[in-house]
């Protein structure tokens, strides 16, 4: 069995290694090329390039869980493109995601800015109730948040495509289901793949939903940076509609110097960090997909091209 491996800016080695170990008896490289052919390959943003020269490739294994940028690419009929299943990033997803919320519902980020200013301020409580969490897409990573949200005591709503019912998530779904999704909840957090479906789903229109469509809605956005209409958000939180937002995720990354989110006093900014892919963990897993490939067996996480998931 031959494995290749293509990390677009990042060190094939330790993953080649690590696969090596995980994998004995499997012929593991990093990809060059022109290289033999392979069975399967491990990949981060890997060029058209191999893909055309690996026309027998059975399985294509990327090492983050979005998988937006290879559904664009022209895959060999027989290849199975599979995305990871956590990858170690759920917990990471859920603390991101808790400290968001809780620094804007306790109004930590006001607090911040007095003691800047040597100030000893005072603020009013606020009722957990009146501060529904819509988690936007319910895979691996959003029932984790959402779940770990509920921890908190806020009132979680939970918005998918297809259904998923969450013990203690107020389910909606579809596109019957999306409005009044937005209307039940206060903070959403959107967790959704990007696909054609979904790109610019964060817009002016669906963002004056949450709320009820009262102002003080607020925004947490940790999956692609393509959902959010990024022309849109800051007049609705020039206007008050929106409170806040906090952005880990941008359709331009690095993030300009000159872009207007930088400098907004409404938005909290991090570079693409909510939860990061822990390698040994991710090894481990893609080893043992391939392992049963190799019988023959069904595995998890294989990419629906219809649905770009």
């Amino acid at each position: 069995m031959r494995i290749a491996v293509c990390l677009s800016e990042l060190k094939p080695e330790p993953w080649v290694d690590g696969l090596r170990r995980a994998l004995p008896g499997a012929d593991v490289r990093a990809w060059t090329p022109g290289a033999p052919p392979v069975d399967h390959a491990v990949v981060w943003m890997p060029p058209q390039q191999l893909l055309d020269e690996q026309p027998q490739l059975r399985g294509l294994f990327n090492i983050g869980a979005g998988v937006d940028a290879l559904t664009r690419l022209r895959l060999p009929p027989r290849t199975q493109l599979v995305r990871l299943e956590d990858g170690g990033m759920a917990v990471q997803m859920a603390e991101y995601v808790c400290h968001a919320l809780i620094r804007h519902f306790r109004e930590f980020d006001v607090y911040e800015a007095d003691a800047r200013e040597g100030r000893w301020s005072y603020r009013k409580p606020r009722e957990r109730g009146d501060f529904a969490v819509g988690v936007m897409g319910l895979g691996v990573l959003g029932e984790r948040v959402a779940r770990a949200v509920a921890q908190f005591d806020f009132p979680v709503n939970g918005w998918s495509r297809s259904g998923k019912a969450i013990d203690g998530v107020r389910g909606f779904v579809g596109d019957d289901g999306f409005d009044a999704f937005l209307g039940a909840s206060r903070v959403l957090v959107n967790l959704l793949p990007l696909t054609e479906a979904t790109r610019g789903i964060l817009n002016r229109r669906n963002l004056s939903l949450l709320h009820g469509g009262q102002p003080g809605g607020y925004l947490v956005n940790v999956a692609r940076g393509g959902h959010l209409a990024e022309a849109d958000l800051v007049p609705l939180l020039d206007s008050g509609q929106l409170a806040g937002a906090t952005l880990d995720v941008f359709e331009v990354e690095p993030l300009p110097p000159a872009h207007a989110f930088w400098r907004h006093p409404k938005i909290t900014v991090t570079p693409h960090g909510s939860a990061r892919t822990e390698r040994e963990t991710s090894i481990a897993q893609i080893a043992g997909k391939i392992r049963a490939l190799e019988r023959g067996e069904p595995i998890g996480g294989v990419v629906d091209h219809n649905r770009g998931y």
